[in-house]
């Protein structure tokens, strides 16, 4: 009885052994690639990154420029699109450019604003007629007809 051979518990450990032997091999493979990787595109890959960072959401509007765009809001809740004019002024006054605050005007009324019925009407009034006669004075908060 002294015949050597291998039994399956023997086996399984070889087969385990060899398959590490190859898990390790491919992440030294894996790790090798990538350092080539890296050298060669290394500076290409700084390049996008400074890039992305340009591109970077710049956060929110200061503080003072935004109460200044909310009070503007809150004078004209009924119908909050300022005038190229106005919109000028608004600039000036918070020191954003015109397409700042056209942005925050946008995204202001999509997320804040839902016109009132009397104004839906006068809209949808003028423009199936056009000519109705219906007149909307929105600088003073007033709708007549």
């Amino acid at each position: 009885e002294g015949v050597i051979g291998t039994s399956e518990e023997d086996q399984s450990c070889e087969d385990l052994e060899s398959s590490e032997g190859q898990e390790y091999g491919s992440r030294v493979a894996d790790s090798d690639l990538r350092e080539m990787l890296q050298k060669k595109y290394n500076g290409y890959l700084s390049n996008l990154r400074k890039e992305f960072l340009k591109k970077r959401k710049k956060g929110k509007l200061p503080k003072d420029a935004r109460l200044i765009l909310l009070d503007w809001w809150n004078a004209h809740c009924r119908w909050p699109y300022p005038t190229e004019e106005e919109k000028g002024k608004l600039a000036e006054k918070t020191g954003l450019e015109q397409k700042q605050i056209n942005n925050w005007f946008i995204n202001q009324r999509k997320r804040h604003w839902k016109p009132s019925e009397d104004v839906r009407f006068a809209l949808m009034e003028g423009v199936s007629d056009g000519s109705s006669g219906t007149m909307l004075c929105f600088g003073s908060g007033t709708t007549g007809t």
